[in-house]
């Protein structure tokens, strides 16, 4: 599955000509491209798909949504756990696979 996930950017940077951020999803943190937003700001919320964030988003719903993809373990889903990866380890839903 792939969603579309809130997350908080913690830093911008251009790379290569493109504008990037550094965004925390509830704790884990990825790069995403910010061409779709030009004037999203660091500490501001949106909404990313596949690398692109493409909607702001209120801190509110941002972290009532965390909460409840927490708590169906859509996150761990998406994400994976950054430990088990480390360790070079599968996790169930790749052993299925």
């Amino acid at each position: 599955m792939c969603l579309a996930v809130p997350g908080r950017v913690i830093e911008i940077a251009e790379q290569d000509g493109t504008r990037m951020a550094v965004v925390d999803f509830g704790g884990v943190v990825k790069d995403v491209c910010l061409e779709y937003l030009p004037d999203l700001e660091v500490g501001e919320y949106a909404i990313v798909h596949v690398g692109f964030a493409l909607q702001r988003l209120d801190e509110d719903s941002a972290r009532k949504t965390l909460e409840l993809f927490a708590e169906l373990g859509l996150l761990q889903e998406e994400f994976g756990d950054p430990w088990e990866a480390a360790a070079g380890e599968t996790t169930p839903w790749e052993a299925e696979r």
